[in-house]
Parts: C-alpha cells; structure tokens; sequence
C-alpha cells in the first residue's frame, strides 16, 4: 500500500479528501461526496495496512499517536500539498487527509464578495473568517496573507495547526509557526508575537478565551489579526467570542469587540447542480456604526436585519447568496435549502420569483 499512489489517485480524480479506516476501503472525497476510490480494486484496508500508512503519513512523530492517540500535520506528498490527521479508532490507525492546492489562489478568484477585495489593505482591526470545516477558511485566509504579502512591505506573523500554505515572502516578511512545533499552544504564541514587531498576525483558530483576549489586545495596539471560528454567522461570531468570557468580563469585551471588529465572513462550500465541484455561498458583515452599536449593546438578534439592508456598504446574507446560487442555476434549490438558517424565508423567496 503506496501513500504517494493513493495521493496520486486522489489528485488525479479532483478528491478534496482522502479516508483511510481498517476495514474500509480508500475512500475520496468528491464534490462533498464519500466515494469508493478504486484503490487495490477497493479491497478493506488491513490492521497492518493502516499501521504502514500511518508510519509514512507520520514520519518521525509515529510514537505521538501511539501515546497520545492523535496527529495533525502537513507535508508534500508526491508534490501535492496535504494536511494530515492522524488517529486511532478501536485499536487501529486511521487517517483523514485534506489536499491541498499547491499554489495559493489570487484572491479574486475565489468568487467572495467585492468588499473583500479591499480586505488586503486594511492596517489594524479584526478580520474573521468562519465556517465549518471544509468550507475554504483557509483557502481565503491564504488568498487575503498572499495578496498583503505582494503589495506591502509588512512583518506578517502566522501560527497555524497545521501550516497548511507555504508562503514566498515578496513584499513583506512571513513567519509561520506550527502549533506543536515551532510553538506549544496557540495561546503561548500570541503572547510572544506582541514582542516580535508584527504588522499582520493569523490565528488558525481561535479556540479559547486567552487566544481571543490576546487577539482583542493585539487588534487593539495597532494590528492587523486574520483568524477563523467554527460558527456559521456574523451573529453566532460575535456571541461565541464573548461567551467564553466570564460573565463579570463581558461587558468589557463586548466594548473591545465594537472598536476592533472590521469585518466577519462567513462561508459554505454547496455541491454544485451539475456535479462538477462546489459553489461557495457568503454572508459578509461589514462592522458599521449601527453594527458597533449593537454589539455594544447586546443586540446580536438584530445583526441579520442590518446585514440585509447593508448592500451599500458591501454586506450581504447567506440567504441572497444561495438566492443568487439557485437562480444562476449553479445550485438545487433543494440543497440551498439545506444550508439556510432561514429556511422557510428562504423558501418563500423562491416561490415569490417562480423558482
């Protein structure tokens, strides 16, 4: 069983991911769909089968997952860019392997909203980008790093779990740090990249309430900070941010919130109508006056009603953008349904335009 065949095969065949459990066989990812990828003529991969593989995909780190029980890395495969998971299950290895794109995409390519465009030239503030898992955070993150990077002459910082994208410095100065690597917690990083000059910091994750005090105060002296949350709306960013905190503490991190919020994109990858690949869906909240206000103020519930009437200044609901999917025709109705957090406005909508 060859690793570098498997990726091979996968890349080949336009395979987002790849799944390796005992007893299964090698299973693609395609156009959001588990598929069997005809390796070995689909046999169950083995105990032993697992285990080899696990060795190679780990490297000198194997001894990692027999005490701890997990891995996350990246490496380049076959010259193919891939971020590694590896875990045990019942006793046995198994790993879930995302490819990744060996170049890093212009950022005006991706299909987001015009105002993003303008995201590279902001100097200081928060910019978040959420989504669940496989809905291209780190794809935008990547694009948004890349573009600063050939326009300005800036010290840009990284810490990532892993280091997903590797960058050429152009313009400015890049850092990557790999959690578990060159760092031992995001938390440990953030506090140390206050004292290394940055201009640009990305936070792969902000996962609990030291890595996003350290971001609030980082945004707050004169940075510029990228990070991701796992949360499906502008709204549910800014609650999650705040609830992490102690109830005593709120109050003042909602006022931080307001001052260094810029702006919180939200994203889903929908599979395409004609089964060709993924339509990406955005809701862009653009942080407004009447936006700070209400983050100040407790109001989140309000949030989707100014984002709605926000057009000029940029914004837009993920309800319009899987309106525009499903009358551009790139997206059953039905699906963008299933991905609505107003699903029966959405569905009125529809009905209202015929559609």
């Amino acid at each position: 069983m060859n690793v570098e065949h498997i990726i091979d095969m996968a890349r080949q065949a336009g395979a987002s991911d790849v799944h390796l459990v005992c007893g299964l066989p090698v299973k693609f990812r395609l156009a959001g769909r588990l598929e069997n990828a005809g390796v070995d003529g689909d046999a169950p991969l083995s105990h032993d089968d697992c285990e080899q593989l696990a060795r190679r995909l780990a490297g000198d780190d194997f001894d990692r997952i027999q005490r701890i029980g997990e891995l996350d890395r990246a490496e380049t495969i076959g010259g193919v860019r891939v971020r590694i998971n590896l875990f045990r299950q019942q006793g046995h290895a198994s790993a879930a392997l995302r490819l990744l794109s060996d170049r890093i995409p212009a950022l005006e390519t991706l299909g987001l909203p015009p105002a993003v465009m303008d995201f590279p030239r902001i100097q200081r503030g928060i910019v978040v980008v959420t989504g669940e898992t496989g809905s291209g955070k780190s794809t935008t993150l990547a694009a948004l790093i890349d573009s600063i990077n050939h326009t300005r002459a800036e010290n840009i910082i990284t810490m990532e779990d892993p280091i997903e994208y590797v960058y050429t410095p152009d313009q400015s100065v890049i850092s990557q740090r790999e959690i578990g690597q060159d760092t031992e917690s995001y938390s440990n990083a953030l506090r140390a990249v206050l004292r290394e000059d940055p201009d640009v910091v990305l936070i792969g994750e902000m996962r609990d309430l030291d890595t996003i005090q350290t971001a609030l105060t980082a945004a707050e002296t004169g940075h510029f900070v990228l990070a991701t949350l796992h949360t499906k709306s502008a709204a549910d960013s800014i609650d999650r941010m705040v609830d992490v905190f102690p109830e005593g503490l709120q109050r003042q991190v909602r006022m931080q919130l307001s001052t260094t919020l810029v702006a919180v994109l939200s994203q889903q990858l929908l599979p395409r109508r004609d089964g060709t690949g993924r339509a990406l869906a955005c809701e862009l909240m653009m942080v407004t006056p009447a936006i700070r206000n209400l983050i100040r103020e407790e109001k989140t519930h309000q949030i989707d009603s100014v984002i709605a009437a926000g057009g000029a200044e940029g914004m837009r609901t993920m309800d319009q953008s899987l309106f525009d999917l499903v009358k551009s025709g790139r997206v059953a109705k039905e699906m963008a349904l299933q991905y609505s957090i107003h699903q029966e406005a959405l569905k009125k909508r529809f009905e209202a335009e015929g559609l």
